[in-house]
């Protein structure tokens, strides 16, 4: 057994990371100390030549369905592409002025937005090391423009702490670290750590959370200017006779501690949160435009597939046209199926048990996002706030300011609701009308003055309500994944599942591509053997 100062070897620390968090918190240890890359993308498949008059069949025009269209038409394959929408990008979707939102039910909303605004429903946000994804983009011309993640100049707001009233997260993340630094400090200094800590180091600590926490000569965080230069002014330094700044009041330890803001500071250390983050100029759906450019002729829009067959020597969907009525039927020698699990265990879908079973076994996350569009900025003008998201506890999850058209005049969208949980429950059971009342008077805790005033119009996008997906991503358990997930990615006679439901990054579009490239390396491999 390791004594209290023997460090444990990289195994070691491995073991117990994935004991504690699992596979995801594992293999983002082995990333951050060197055993794996940060997306498993080394370039697009090598697929090579295609058998003559090999045909693939690929159910979803979402980025997996389209990207495994791309790469194996690139192949040789003939393939055709059926979709249930009237549009290609699946979750890869913006919502545009004059857009219908259909719900479950037929319940419709017109979206009112001004031209050039727009609502990101679903992915927002592209983290930098996300390869395949910014492959594509790059390949495809798909102009990135920086997404402004995390901001210190927002605001956290908790229904018990500070009397309701939200407070500048940069002032609650300074507080917070300067009186743990303290406390830490001091219990260095008189030694209460010195079983764990060497001599050494505990000298380089001290210093290490002096500089850290802003910690004064004493150990002590208390009001002072270098305290002000993180985490701001009481008046800020000027010109001229009066510009000497005065420091800012501190928040005491209890209500720093009251205000949860420790959970926005993980929140960014998250791995797939961290900075550097894009979006794509103009609408996230630009991806889905630009993978469509490329495999629109193979592609079938606004056609329902009903049954999913096969036998030794191919595949058969059948299908019906939304539009006509028309039933009809599409074979190929292979099919790569990306319908969404919610969806696809409805079908007439002929798979063995142990397919069916996976298919069955992940839940979806139920979330709601909604849209605002206000007259102006006054989040910039009022607030000097440019991006970046502030939080509550509320249902509504936080408020996410637009980082496209900065310093401009006119209307903007901001998203006024990223619920989930049980505000997305709470969300998804209201009208579209409540959940916009829902969304203003929940963000006015952050804008007062502004909210209501500068209110035009708002849409809002209820996942679990959204007849061709039933929920917005899949939630594997560590349970499910381990009983279920190798036989959903597992070939079934002629029928691979792509889609970021068959991946480890779930709910992101890297998982998606990722997924349905590593479905047609396997598709391929099995044509050229077959």
């Amino acid at each position: 057994m390791m004594s209290d100062l023997t460090p444990p070897t990289r195994r070691e620390l491995l073991s117990m990371i994935g004991k504690i968090g699992g596979g995801v918190a594992m293999y983002q240890a082995m990333t951050a100390l060197g055993h794996a890359a940060e997306t498993q993308f080394v370039g697009p498949p090598k697929l090579g030549g295609a058998r003559p008059g090999s045909t693939v069949l690929v159910l979803g025009a979402g980025l997996a369905g389209m990207v495994a269209a791309y790469e194996l038409t690139k192949a040789g394959y003939k393939v055709q592409v059926l979709e249930y929408q009237d549009r290609p990008g699946g979750r890869n979707y913006s919502v545009r002025g004059g857009d219908k939102i259909v719900e479950v039910g037929g319940v419709t909303q017109t979206v009112g937005f001004a031209p050039g605004n727009y609502l990101n429903p679903g992915p927002w946000r592209i983290p930098h090391h996300h390869r395949s994804l910014l492959h594509y983009c790059k390949l495809f011309g798909v102009e990135l423009e920086p997404f402004i993640q995390n901001n210190h100049n927002v605001f956290v707001h908790k229904a018990n702490a500070f009397g309701g009233k939200p407070q500048r997260y940069k002032e609650l993340a300074v507080d917070f670290k300067g009186h743990v630094s303290e406390l830490l400090g001091k219990s260095l200094s008189a030694g209460a750590l010195d079983a764990k800590v060497s001599k050494e180091d505990k000298e380089k600590l001290i210093e290490a959370l002096r500089e850290w926490g802003a910690l004064d000569g004493n150990l002590s965080y208390a009001s002072s200017l270098t305290v002000s230069s993180q985490r701001g002014y009481d008046q800020a330094p000027g010109g001229g006779v009066n510009g000497a700044p005065t420091p800012s009041k501190l928040n005491g330890l209890s209500d720093v501690l009251s205000s949860g803001v420790w959970t926005q500071m993980a929140f960014y250390f998250n791995y797939v949160m961290q900075t550097t983050m894009f979006q794509p100029k103009g609408g996230m759906d630009m991806i889905g435009k630009g993978f469509y450019r490329e495999v629109g002729k193979m592609v079938r829009l606004n056609t329902k597939v009903t049954k999913l067959a096969q036998d030794d020597k191919g595949v058969t969907a059948s299908w019906q046209d939304l539009k006509t009525g028309q039933m009809g039927e599409s074979k190929a020698d292979w099919c790569v199926c990306t319908i969404p699990l919610p969806v696809l265990s409805q079908l007439d879908l002929q798979v063995g048990p142990k397919m069916k079973a996976a298919i069955k076994a992940v839940p979806y996350a139920n979330q709601v996002k909604i849209g605002l569009e206000m007259k102006s900025r006054f989040w910039e003008e009022n607030y000097s706030i440019y991006g970046g998201h502030s939080f509550t506890d509320q249902a509504i999850g936080l408020i996410s300011y637009p980082n496209n058209n900065m310093f401009k005049d006119g209307p903007a969208v901001l998203l006024g609701a990223f619920a989930s949980g049980a505000g997305a429950y709470q969300l998804a059971g209201m009208t579209p009308e409540q959940r916009i009342e829902a969304a203003l008077a929940q963000g006015s805790v952050f804008h007062p003055a502004e909210y209501r005033r500068e209110f035009l119009n708002g849409a809002s996008v209820p996942w679990p309500r959204m007849p061709w997906i039933l929920g917005c991503t899949s939630r594997w358990s560590d349970a499910s994944r381990a009983e279920h997930y190798q036989n959903l990615v597992a070939f079934d006679g002629r029928i691979a599942l792509a889609g970021e439901h068959a991946s480890y990054y779930g709910g992101w579009m890297e998982g998606s591509l990722l997924s349905g490239l590593d479905a047609i390396e396997r598709l391929h491999q099995k044509a050229m053997a077959t």
